[in-house]
């Protein structure tokens, strides 16, 4: 099974009718066959060591502040995973990550229940997330992803949910085309994952053009490590989604398939 790493963008992309929204709706264009559970990676979710929600049901978190009301009456209260928690942990420490918590009462933040509500609507397939860890680099989310390959050939869908370009305070409210070092950022991006070049994407702050611009905390670009990992050397990548908001928020999503 492919990996994948979508750009999630504002919360809003649940309800605004924008062409990642429409994109993520027709999903099952993309992967018809459905998984037997789902591993989440979103940017969102930030601890100091590798972290599984271990629950039987998801609640869903708004861990967003003064959006529209209707964006606090949406829920996306998905089956837990729990097996699927301890076989991540289990993968996690075989493979030399000495700590793996759990989380028995978390449930999915608007990085993973947003896309994942327009995905997957009936909201009927179990879902574990796993955590980032900011003060850690790409190869560490790249090892992390590695650790977890055996996982596509168990019936697991592996996503990793963040933003190609994170910027908050940099968005555009005018209407304009995106910003030239969000453009660069994004081109860089799209031309090194198609090409390979794996180590530039784990370096990416010394390697890519307006790293610190695009992103100036790497949390939303370590969930792209982690699926590019488990997709493993060699990886064919496709970029199967563009598009923009605000000047300087890009949508860019991309499959990754193993030639393995």
């Amino acid at each position: 099974m492919d990996t994948y790493f979508i750009s999630h963008g504002s919360p809003t992309l649940a309800i605004e009718d924008l062409p990642a929204r429409r994109f993520l709706l027709d999903w099952g264009k993309i992967l018809a066959e459905k998984p037997k559970a789902i591993l989440i990676i979103s940017g969102h979710w930030d601890t100091s060591v590798p972290s599984v929600n271990v629950v039987n049901r998801n609640s869903t978190i708004y861990d967003f502040y003064g959006f529209p009301r209707e964006m606090y009456k949406l829920q996306y209260n998905a089956p837990g995973a729990p097996d699927l928690a301890k076989r991540v942990k289990e993968l996690l420490i075989n493979s030399g990550f000495k700590t793996v918590k759990e989380d028995s009462s978390r449930g999915l933040d608007h990085g993973a229940w947003v896309p994942l509500s327009l995905m997957y609507p009936k909201a009927d397939i179990p879902v574990c997330q796993l955590s980032i860890q900011s003060n850690q680099n790409g190869e560490h989310h790249y090892k992390m992803g590695k650790a977890l390959a055996p996982l596509k050939s168990e019936g697991v869908l592996i996503i990793g949910s963040g933003s190609a370009t994170h910027n908050l305070r940099a968005l555009r409210f005018d209407g304009s085309s995106p910003a030239p070092w969000a453009q660069a950022f994004d081109n860089w991006l799209t031309e090194a994952l198609i090409n390979g070049r794996h180590d530039e994407i784990n370096n990416f702050q010394q390697k890519a053009p307006s790293a610190s611009m695009a992103h100036p905390h790497p949390d939303h670009f370590y969930p792209l490590h982690v699926a590019l990992g488990a997709a493993g050397e060699g990886t064919k990548a496709e970029l199967i989604h563009n598009s923009w908001s605000h000047g300087t928020l890009s949508y860019s999503s991309y499959s990754f398939r193993s030639n393995q």
